[in-house]
């Protein structure tokens, strides 16, 4: 039995949980920067921010164009 990974990849369940890992790990990182000063902390928090809206804006699309998987 062949695992299927291309096929889970492109379903909006795993768009949203990668969506809100990366939230709550760029959360983390904001409480680490806050705390420490550190820029490397803001930068990561930024990083993963940034794929955090992209995932999430991927999953609206194909849920605004009905896309069913």
């Amino acid at each position: 039995m062949k695992l299927d990974l291309s096929r889970w990849q492109h379903t909006k369940l795993y768009k949203l949980v990668l969506a809100l890992s990366c939230f709550l790990v760029s959360y983390i990182f904001a409480s680490l920067s806050i705390n420490t000063g550190s820029s490397w902390y803001y930068l990561l928090t930024l990083i993963f921010l940034i794929y955090a809206l992209k995932f999430l804006s991927r999953v609206i699309g194909d849920v605004y164009h009905g896309i069913v998987k």
